[in-house]
C-alpha cells in the first residue's frame, strides 16, 4: 500500500512537471545570431499565478536579462491556460544559454547557442534552391544537356562544378519529412519550424498571425547593411519558398496576407507568379478576399510593374528603377518545356513569360546598384511541382534552366572580382530515382508490353535524346529510348512510361466530397499503361516529399564554411557569417 501510494505520488509529481512549463521558444538547442530579433514565450498547460511563475536566463531574471518585461496572458485564446511572451527581443554576447522556468509546480529549462559572426567577407549573397530537386533531377538534367558517351559525362552543370560541396539535413521540428515552407524558412531564420510554417515558431493559438517570429535575413541584411532585397521565383510567388524569405506566418496558404507582409517589407525586386492575389477581388483572375489592389498599391510605392519578359527587360534597363515587382501569370508560371517546346499548361494565356534566367539577369543588374550590396533568393519551384505530379521530364528540363542561371550567375559574379557567395541547393528532396531507360525501340518484338522495356544495369545503355541546343535541352523528349525515372511515393495512378506532350501531368482527379483521389481515367486507354495501385492514402492524390539529406554546392567568399554533414539551419549561418551581420553588434 505504501509502495502504491509512492508510485502514485511520484507520477503525479512527474506528469505535474512535464506539464508546466509545456513549451519556451525558442526551442531547445536553438542557434541565435547575436544580434537577431527573435519573439521569446513561454506556454504554461493550465491557469498560472504571474506572481509564482519564475523565468531565469542564465540565473538572472528574464526582464533584466532582454532589457524589459512581457506580457502575461491569464487565459490564452479565453481558455484555461497561461502564457508569458516578450516580442522583438535580442542577445548581444555568444555563448551558452540556459532559460529555466517554474511556476511553483514544475521546472522546465532550454538551451540555446548563441553566435558571433567574424568581419563582412561578401559585399552579395545569391541563395538558388532548386525546389525538390532530387539527386536523380541532377544527374539527368546533366545526361540531357551534356551528354553522356561510355559512361563518362560530357561536361559539368554549373550547379556541380563548385568547389564546396555538403550534404543537409531537411527535417523539421515536429516531423522528419519538411515541407518548403519549414525548410526554406530554416534557410532564411536559421531556426528550425514545423510543417507549414513560415518564419515563425507554431504555437499553440488560434490565429495563425501572432506566433513567436524570428528575424529573416532579409531583414537582418537590411537592417544591418542597409542592402537591397530581391526575390525571385517561378512559381506563385505568395508560394512558400518565396514567402519564406520574408514573412511570418504559420499558414503557408495565407496568400491574402502574404502579399500583405511583402508589401509592408518592400523588397526591391519581387517577382514570380501570383498575381491573382495581388488583384481586387472584383477583378477577373483575381483569388483575393478583398477589393485590395496591391498592384497599384506597389506602384504607389514607386515600383515599377512587368507582367511580360519585355516590360522586364524594359523595366531592368532604366537607370532610374529602384524597385521593380514583376507578376507573370496568375498562377505558377509555366515550366521550360512548355514554354519553348511545347507550348503547353498556361503558356497560351500568358504566352510572354520571362525564361528564369532573364528573371535573373534583371535583378541582378538592378539590385547590383546598391552600394551595400544585395541578398538574393532565386527558387527554380516548379521542379517540385512537376515531382509531385509524377511529370519528370518537365521537373528535368527546369533543373536544366536552374543551372543555367547558375552558370550565367556564376559568369557576373567572376566579371566583377568574386565577391558575391553563391549557394545552390534544393530545400527537401523527392523520392525520385533514375532506374534506367525505357525502350521503345523493340522492332523485333513490337508486342512487349512497355513495363517489360524498363531496361536496368547492361539493358538500359544510354538514352537517344537529339543534341541540346546552346542552352542545354534537346529539342525532343519523346524519343525512342528515354530516361526512366520513377517516385517512391504513389497514388493510384496510369503509368504510361511515356512524356505528357499535350499538358502537364496530372496523375489523379479528386472524387466525391470526401476529397479522396482516384487515378485519373485520361490516360487509362493510352497504348501500354499499366494501373499502379500507390502505396499513399487515398487522400494524397500526388507524390510526395522524403526525407534524405540534399546536396549543397556553394562558391564565393565564404563558401569555405560549406563541407561534410551540415543541417539546413547551418545554411543561414553560412550566409549570415559571409555578411558579417553580426560584427560590430
Amino acid at each position: 500500500m505504501v509502495r502504491r501510494s509512492a508510485l502514485a505520488s511520484l507520477i503525479a509529481l512527474c506528469w505535474a512537471s512535464s506539464l508546466s512549463a509545456q513549451t519556451i521558444y525558442p526551442i531547445d538547442r536553438a542557434e541565435i545570431l547575436v544580434g537577431a530579433k527573435f519573439d521569446f514565450k513561454v506556454e504554461l498547460p493550465g491557469p498560472v499565478d504571474p506572481a509564482k511563475l519564475k523565468v531565469t536566463v542564465n540565473g538572472a531574471d528574464y526582464a533584466t536579462a532582454f532589457g524589459r518585461a512581457g506580457s502575461f496572458i491569464d487565459r490564452e485564446d479565453g481558455k484555461d491556460q497561461s502564457a508569458l511572451i516578450l516580442r522583438d527581443v535580442t542577445l548581444t554576447r555568444p555563448g551558452n544559454v540556459v532559460v529555466d522556468v517554474s511556476d511553483g509546480m514544475g521546472q522546465r529549462s532550454v538551451t540555446w547557442t548563441v553566435y558571433d559572426t567574424g568581419p563582412r567577407k561578401a559585399k552579395n549573397v545569391i541563395l538558388f534552391i532548386g525546389d525538390g530537386m532530387s539527386p536523380a533531377h541532377r544527374v539527368a538534367a546533366r545526361i540531357l544537356s551534356k551528354g553522356i558517351s561510355e559512361g563518362k559525362s560530357r561536361g559539368k552543370l554549373a550547379i556541380d562544378d563548385m568547389p564546396h560541396m555538403a550534404l543537409v539535413a531537411t527535417a523539421g521540428s515536429d516531423s522528419i519529412i519538411t515541407d518548403s515552407a519549414n525548410a526554406a524558412s530554416a534557410y532564411a531564420t536559421g531556426h528550425k519550424s514545423a510543417v507549414n510554417a513560415l518564419g515563425v515558431y507554431a504555437d499553440r493559438t488560434a490565429s495563425p498571425f501572432d506566433d513567436p517570429r524570428v528575424e529573416t535575413i532579409t531583414s537582418l541584411a537590411r537592417r544591418r547593411h542597409g542592402m537591397a532585397i530581391g526575390v525571385v521565383t517561378n512559381t506563385e510567388i505568395e508560394d512558400a519558398t518565396p514567402a519564406a524569405m520574408v514573412v511570418h506566418t504559420r499558414r503557408r496558404a495565407a496568400y491574402d496576407e502574404i502579399v500583405e507582409q511583402f508589401f509592408a517589407a518592400r523588397p526591391d525586386v519581387l517577382m514570380g507568379g501570383g498575381s491573382a492575389n495581388f488583384l481586387p477581388k472584383s477583378a477577373a483572375g483575381s483569388k483575393r478576399r478583398d477589393e485590395t489592389d496591391y498592384i497599384a498599391k506597389f506602384r504607389d510605392a514607386g515600383y515599377q510593374i512587368a507582367t511580360t519578359a519585355s516590360e522586364l527587360s524594359a523595366s531592368a534597363a532604366r537607370q532610374e528603377t529602384s524597385k521593380l515587382l514583376g507578376l507573370f501569370a496568375t498562377g505558377n508560371m509555366d515550366g521550360v518545356l512548355d514554354r519553348k517546346f511545347l507550348k503547353g499548361g498556361g503558356v497560351k494565356k500568358f504566352p510572354e513569360q520571362p525564361d528564369l534566367t532573364e528573371q535573373v539577369q534583371a535583378a541582378l543588374q538592378l539590385l547590383s546598384r546598391n552600394e551595400a550590396g544585395f541578398f538574393l533568393m532565386v527558387e527554380s519551384g516548379m521542379i517540385d511541382k512537376y515531382a509531385h505530379l509524377l511529370d519528370m521530364e518537365r521537373a528535368v528540363y527546369d533543373t536544366i534552366m536552374l543551372d543555367n542561371a547558375v552558370r550565367q550567375t556564376r559568369e557576373w559574379a567572376r566579371a566583377r572580382g568574386d565577391d558575391t557567395l553563391i549557394l545552390v541547393l534544393a530545400d527537401h528532396n523527392h523520392p525520385n530515382s533514375l532506374v534506367g531507360t525505357v525502350n521503345d525501340d523493340m522492332a523485333t518484338t513490337p508486342n512487349v508490353p512497355l513495363r517489360e522495356r524498363v531496361g536496368v544495369y547492361e539493358q538500359a545503355g544510354f538514352p537517344s535524346y537529339p543534341a541540346p541546343d546552346a542552352e542545354g535541352y534537346p529539342a525532343r523528349i519523346d524519343v525512342s529510348r528515354r530516361l526512366a525515372i520513377f517516385s517512391a511515393s504513389l497514388p493510384d495512378h496510369y503509368e504510361t512510361f511515356r512524356p505528357k506532350l499535350d499538358n502537364p501531368n496530372e496523375p489523379t482527379v479528386k472524387v466525391g466530397a470526401d476529397g479522396t483521389f482516384k487515378a485519373n481515367d485520361k490516360y487509362k486507354d493510352v497504348p501500354g499503361a499499366v494501373l499502379r495501385p500507390g502505396n499513399l492514402s487515398a487522400m494524397i492524390g500526388a507524390s510526395v516529399h522524403s526525407g534524405e539529406d540534399v546536396i549543397l554546392t556553394a562558391t564565393g567568399p565564404g563558401s569555405e564554411r560549406v563541407h561534410g554533414s551540415m543541417d539546413n539551419t547551418d545554411v543561414f549561418r553560412v550566409m549570415a557569417d559571409a555578411l558579417g551581420l553580426a560584427a560590430g553588434q
